[in-house]
Order: structure tokens, then sequence, then C-alpha cells
């Protein structure tokens, strides 16, 4: 028994160690005796040796052959130091149970074969299982539009450190291989109404247009009813495109892409005003901290400072009249000499002894090299008022500081009329203090006029109110509120309190009940100007606090396994590579950012650029092999073709329009030129790889009639801020029914579109 026991055991560690990949030696294998059992003596074994028997033949043949150790009978004769010829593989039961036709199997060798380690290559997702998909559910809660910035996270969260999107699902995220967007400006979501043709698509709105430059409101704008807001969900909710409904020319839309998208952007309602959608689409916000209050500035990746003359940031003549400064005489061109002699100030007003801006010029031989200043003299400025009737501001006090900081002038001035409100919790002023001042405002006039000479620049936060309280007009303006645009963009104004803390880490303005010190608003206004000068145009300007988009995916750009490349180590961050395809040269505008970039000069060459972007160069040495991560492109051809290239302006990267309207004319009609752009978006969805996103959207609507009343605005702001102008005089009237006729032009403006597949 003892003996039966024992041989039973040896022969379930030998098969147990020859499932696990280990070789016997002669001594073991003679041991073995597998073959000459009896049936009764197995079926009289423990239930418990059988069990391991079997379940080391079924584990030996569930796995792949090509991934478990396969036994091979070595003859008698071989050596170990030599290779045993190959017999035919055994079943399952004869591993089992052993041969029944060779009685010799005790007398046999036993070889293992390890393993192969070579890994198959990474297959791409089938369809339908763990492929990357970007979907809209007609579950989904819209309220409005999406927007530019919307489209822009899509691409940081699949490819970076962004947010999920709450609009639309996307699935298996790590399985997106590429990112192709390209921008379309001239495609209208009205293209792809069904009835529509394309070969009178314009006509009626070209007649609405030339009213709107006229002056003139059409009928249909002339309600003073407030614009129409997004009301129903058909307004923001995607539309799925209909082949059989669309143009001709439209068509192969449908097959491409299951919806269009409205897409909003981004702008300003209450003032009319569109932003730049490029900018929307290719900056993105920097990142935040956890820190509460303000952030204080910090200079973007990559950053140099580029000394900068103040003399460069002297407002123009524009600029002072779109924010309400009365425009020295001396700034007016120089072929209306006419112009300047008739200019008259209004009553009490003052300016300072400027014949011609050229007479604030410096001689370089006076110029220290290297010098900020140029050659002027800089003075700061800031008042302080009180009220002397309803909404009727009076100065109460000025304060004046030089270049190094130091006081030059710092009065108290007691106004004319009875004071109402003496605003302590801004001003800091009291009836004691003004209680024993006799100073006049003609007596701080004559003294400025003393201070300001031709070479004077005066520095200021918002001068126009200061000067308005001066009644002193002087053609030589520095304005913070300028220098630093607010994040969103005009008409708001960033605080100086605001920039002081952001830009300066300094705490201004915390007086409480004592209310503000001018000096130290001056002082504050100075230094900002001065870091503007030593870090260059670009500090302080939205740009410059956000991030730019193809930065942003070389720094925080993940990869992971199903993406493949040597950098796919599995949700790290290891960047991303981009490219920036556009009309003229990319390199001057965001496109500077991206790994690569191709200038343009007409949609073919873009089409071409987009598709070596894709793929890679065959030699890898301008585009890598197998393309960049995400690449970013523009079509043009529309734009000129429709006639915004000149009107929107903020869509202009400094190539001369006349070659693209030149471009355009070549097409025959609207229909033609639509139909040449649906085939190149299709040429481009038949090269992307596999697990490709690829994005579609126009940008804007139509900004023409936007722009003609902006136009319209402008000039009658200007001929209305004119001296001596009165209001019956005035070549173009704004009231109530222009002003709603721009929000509406407006709205239209900003109602872009997009469109959203993955190839």
């Amino acid at each position: 028994m003892v003996t039966y026991l024992r041989n039973k055991f040896k022969r379930v560690q030998t098969i147990a160690r020859n499932f696990l990949g280990l070789s016997l030696d002669d001594s073991a294998a003679a041991a073995i005796t597998a073959s000459s059992m009896a049936d009764d003596e197995l079926n009289a074994a423990p239930a418990g040796t059988d069990a391991v028997l079997a379940s080391a033949g079924a584990g030996d043949a569930a796995q792949p052959s090509s991934e478990r150790s396969s036994l091979k009978r070595a003859s008698p004769h071989d050596g170990h130091d030599e290779p045993a010829a190959e017999k035919k593989p055994k079943t399952d039961d004869t591993a089992k149970h052993g041969d029944d036709d060779d009685d010799d199997d005790s007398k046999e060798q036993w070889q293992t074969v390890s393993r192969s380690n070579k890994k198959k290559s990474k297959k791409l997702p089938r369809p339908g299982k763990n492929y990357p998909s970007i979907t809209f559910s007609p579950g989904a809660r819209l309220q409005s539009k999406i927007g530019v910035s919307h489209l822009r996270d899509l691409v940081t969260y699949i490819f970076a450190d962004g947010a999920g999107p709450q609009w639309c699902a996307v699935m298996h995220r790590p399985a997106f291989r590429k990112i192709v967007a390209v921008m379309v400006p001239g495609l209208e979501e009205a293209m792809f109404r069904p009835g529509v043709d394309l070969t009178t698509f314009n006509e009626t709105r070209d007649d609405d247009l030339a009213t709107a430059a006229a002056g003139q409101s059409s009928s249909s704008s002339s309600s003073k009813t407030e614009p129409k807001k997004d009301a129903s969900p058909d307004d923001y909710y995607p539309r799925p495109l209909d082949k059989t409904q669309l143009p001709e020319a439209l068509r192969p839309f449908a097959d491409i892409f299951p919806h269009l998208w409205p897409v909003k952007t981004p702008g300003d309602d209450r003032h009319g005003k569109m932003h730049s959608p490029m900018a929307a689409f290719l900056s993105t916000p920097a990142p935040k901290e956890k820190k509460q209050g303000v952030k204080p500035a910090r200079e973007p990746s990559g950053w140099k400072n580029e000394r900068t003359r103040i003399t460069e940031f002297l407002a123009t003549p524009a600029e002072l009249a779109e924010n309400g400064y009365l425009v020295h005489p001396a700034l007016l061109p120089t072929d209306t000499a006419a112009a300047r002699d008739a200019f008259v100030l209004p009553e009490g007003w003052v300016r300072t002894v400027v014949e011609r801006a050229e007479n604030g010029d410096a001689p370089e031989a006076e110029v220290q090299q290297g010098s900020v200043t140029a050659g002027r003299t800089v003075l700061a400025l800031d008042c302080e008022m009180c009220l002397t009737g309803e909404d009727e501001f009076a100065l109460t006090r000025v304060s004046v500081v030089d270049w190094s900081g130091d006081v030059v002038l710092d009065e108290l001035v007691r106004p004319a009329k009875p004071i109402t409100d003496y605003l302590t919790r801004f001003s800091g002023i009291t009836a004691e203090m003004l209680a024993p001042v006799t100073t006049t405002l003609a007596d701080v006039q004559a003294r400025l006029l003393t201070l300001l000479t031709p070479r004077t620049i005066l520095v200021g936060h918002s001068l126009e109110s200061d000067t308005k309280a001066l009644q002193l007009t002087h053609p030589f303006i520095v304005d913070t509120s300028l220098l630093f645009p607010h994040p969103r963009g005009p008409p708001l104004k960033s605080s100086l309190k605001w920039l002081a803390e952001k830009y300066l880490s300094r705490s201004i303005q915390k007086g409480g009940a004592a209310g503000h010190d001018a000096v130290e608003d001056a002082r504050t206004c100075l230094d900002l100007v001065k870091q503007k000068c030593e870090k260059g145009r670009a500090w302080g300007t939205p740009d410059a606090q956000g991030e730019n988009l193809f930065r942003r995916l070389a720094r925080a750009g993940t990869a992971y396994k199903a993406q493949g490349g040597d950098a796919a180590l599995g949700g790290v961050e290891v960047g991303k590579t981009s490219a920036a395809v556009d009309w003229g040269d990319p390199g001057k505008g965001y496109g500077a950012g991206a790994t690569v970039r191709f200038g343009c000069a007409s949609d073919e060459e873009v089409v071409a650029a987009v598709l070596r972007c894709v793929n890679g160069d065959a030699d890898g040495k301008e585009v890598r092999g197998g393309g960049v991560d995400f690449t970013w492109a523009r079509l043009r051809e529309l734009e000129a073709r429709q006639g915004w290239w000149n009107t929107n302006r903020i869509n202009s990267n400094g190539l001369a329009a006349a070659e693209a309207e030149k471009e355009a004319e070549e097409e025959e009609d609207l229909e033609r030129c639509v139909a040449r752009l649906t085939q190149r978006i299709e040429r481009i969805h038949a090269a992307l790889p596999p697990c490709t996103a690829l994005l579609v959207y126009s940008g804007s609507g139509d900004p023409r009639r936007m722009a003609a009343l902006q136009a319209v605005q402008a000039r009658w702001r200007k001929e209305y801020n004119t001296p001596g102008r009165k209001w019956d005089e005035l070549s173009v009237q704004w009231t109530d029914v222009e002003e709603q006729a721009l929000k509406r032009a407006a709205q239209k403006a900003r109602s872009g579109i997009g469109f959203i597949t993955v190839k």
C-alpha cells in the first residue's frame, strides 16, 4: 500500500512539474511509469489524484499553442545537448492516460519547449467594440447653443487634461489616434435648409447690406424690440442631416457627419460685438490654481521680454475717440489743416500748446540708448471728483507724479458749484478738507499747461474721466485701461485695483471710509506702464493670460496604450505634436505654438498640407512618420467668395484680401464654390486614418451687416464728439432703432455651425 501511494505521488508530482515547464533528468524519467499502470489501479486511486491530472490536461489544452509550454518526445539515443526530433503532438487523452501503443513510455525522455516572448502588434479596435465615438443623446438637456470654446474643450479632453464635455458623449477616449479641426468661414446654417437655391442665396441679403452701409435701417430691422434669444430647442439642438433635404453641392456632408451643430461665437450681446473665433478655439484658459482671489500674472511658457519704448503705447486718435476723449487738434490728419484751424473747444476747456503730433518726437541723438522714455517727459495723473448736481462731477483734487514717482503737483480744488456729495468713500475728500481751499479749476489748468509740453506724455487709468474733470485735452495719452484690456474684451475695462493686484502684486485703495489716495493711484499707473515697457506689447493682453492650444497639447498631452507609439506608456503626460495650416504665415499668430506650420496661398494647398500633417512625410524630415496628433487648418476661399474677408477683420492674418478675392472671382457662382469646398472636405475625410476625430466649424455667421452698422456707429460717434457740431448737422443718426438693429446683426454674426464625426 505504501509503495502504491508513493508511486501515485511521484506520478502526480512529475506531471505537475511538466505542466509548469520543467525538464526531468534521466533518473526522474525512469521513475515515471504512467503507461504501465493498469486501468483498475487508476480507478482505485484517490479522487483527488484524477482531479489534478484532469485539470492539468484541460488547462494545457485550453492555452493557445503559442502561449503555453509544448512537450515533445526525445529519442532515447539523443543527448541532452542535442535538439530532440519533434513528434506528433499528443491529445489531452494521451497526456492523461499515456500511449496505448507505446509500452516504452517510461523509458523515454521528455523535453520542454519554452514560450515565445514576441508580442503581437496592437490591433485597431473594431466598430462596435472599443471603437472611439462622439455622439449626441436626444435626452441631453442643452439650454443654449454650444460655443466655439466647447469644440476646443473637446480637443483638450481627448488629448490633454481638459474636463469632460456635458453636451456630447465621448466613448473610449484612449482609442482616439488623431484629431483634425478645419475652420471654414463662409459656411452658414441657412445653406443646409431644405429648398435652398445656392445660386440666389446672397441676392436679398446684399440689398439689406447696402441699406445698412448707407446708415439707414431696413424695414425688417426698424422694430425697437429686443433681439430674439434662443427660445426653443430647435434653435440650439443639433439637427440630423438628411441627404435628400440638402442642396446637391452639400449632400456629401450627410455621408460624413450625422448632425449639424449650431455653434455660437463669443461676443457681447449688450454692445453688439463679436469676438475672435480663432482666439476662442486656439487659446485655452490659463491653468487654475487653488488660491482664492486675483491670481498674479505669470509669464507664459517660452516668454521673452521685449523692451519697448513708451511711445509705442500712445493711444491712437481712433482709440481716444472710441473711449470718450476729446481728441486734440494736433492729432487730426495733416491734410485737414483747415479743420484744425476751425477747431473750437467747448466752453471752459483748454488745450495744451502742441501744433502737430510730430512736435513731440525727440531727435534720436538726444535719446539715451535703451531708454524706454524715448527722450520724452512722462507724467502720471490722477484726479478725485465730487458731485455738484445730478450725475454732474466736479474736480476736487489733482495729483501728478513724474517718472521717478516724485510728486510734481498735488492740489485740492474748490468746485464752482455747491457740492451735493463729497463721495468720501471713493475720493477721500471731506468738507473739512475743502473748507480753507481757494484754488479753482482755472488755477489748476494754468499750472498744468506749464507742465504739459509737446514732449510730455500723460499716463493714467481711464484718463477720459480725469481730462473731462480738468476740461483739458492733450494729444499724447497712455491709458493703462487700454494697455491691459479686460479679459472679455471691450467695452469692459479692468479696475486699477485689480490690475495692481494681478500685475504688481500690490494692494491699493484700502483706505476704506477714508477713500482713495490720488498719488498712490498715479504711481500705480506709472509702475504698470514701466512693466509694460520692460516686457513688451503682448504682456497684459488676453492672449498672454491664456494658453496657446498647441502649447497646451505639447505641455499636457496624454498618451494611452491604445494609441500606440513609443510614448504610449498608459495615461502619462508625454505631450502631443500639432500642426497649423493657414493662408499666409501661421507662425505670426496662434500657429507659432504648433510643432509644424504650413503657409498656403489657396485652399488646394491647405488640403495638401493637411494630408501631409495627418499621414507624415516619407522621409520624416518635416513631418514625422505617421503624422502629428492634432492638426488645425483654415479654408478661406468660401469666405472670400461670400465677401466676408474685408469686413471681418478679426479673421484676417495679414494676407492681402485682394489675392483671395481674385481667386474667388474665378468661381462661376456660390454653388460651384460650395461644391468645391465639399469635395475638399471629402478628400480630407477619406485620407484620415481610423480612430480620427474630424471637426469642421464655420467660426461665425455672416458679419457683414454687423460690420456695416458698426461703421455707421463709429462715424456718428466721431461727429457727435467733434466740438461745434450740432445734432441736426450730423451726417448719420444713431437712435435706439439702429442700436437694436446692431444687436440683431451681432447675434446673426455670432451664429455659426459645426460638424463632428469619427473616421
